[in-house]
């Protein structure tokens, strides 16, 4: 197998994923980089190319798992890695684009790991239930139900914490309710 296309091809959805795991852009990168490394020294321990992505995003959550037994870091506010910086100074066209984005990607983070992962597994990045079943080492009935249960979770938290508007440059974004008093 190409190493090169391999990498091409995975590289930022990985990186993404394990963001969202471990929510630390410094221990992404690096839990990103070894992923690679250990792809790399055991591609040929694959004996079924076409369980290529399941077997490397096995590998990206077994080190996430790792990662919070070894080291429990701070949360870090990832509205900063979304948002385009030139020169140290936001755009506020870019920072309008990923409003939406990052509220939502706020209430995600209120999940509770397993259905978080198992949402982002499969709308962010697009595998299926056999193959999420198979990185999490689940049933893959287990998988549809959390795959339902996060989206029920997030349906209620964006129902009870946000709002959604449009605003005065017409960019639709997420608002938080505010408590009457």
């Amino acid at each position: 197998m190409d190493l090169l296309k391999i990498h091409d091809e995975y590289y930022e959805r990985v990186r993404r994923f394990i963001l969202s795991v471990v929510k630390d852009t410094w221990g992404a990168d690096d839990l990103t980089q070894e992923t690679f490394i250990r792809i790399s020294k055991h591609i040929n321990a694959l004996h079924d190319p076409s369980r290529l992505s399941p077997w490397i995003f096995r590998i990206a959550w077994n080190l996430c798992m790792d990662y919070h037994k070894n080291k429990r870091s701070p949360e870090m506010n990832n509205q900063e890695s979304l948002l385009e910086i030139t020169g140290g100074i936001r755009i506020l066209d870019s920072l309008e684009q990923h409003e939406m984005g990052a509220c939502v990607q706020e209430k995600i983070r209120a999940l509770p790991e397993n259905l978080r992962v198992s949402l982002i597994l499969f709308d962010v990045e697009g595998l299926s239930h056999s193959e999420i079943a198979e990185i999490l080492d689940i049933s893959i009935e287990n998988s549809k139900v959390r795959l339902h249960r996060a989206r029920t979770e997030l349906k209620v938290i964006l129902e009870n914490e946000c709002r959604f508007e449009r605003n005065k440059r017409d960019v639709f974004v997420c608002l938080p309710v505010e408590d009457p008093l």
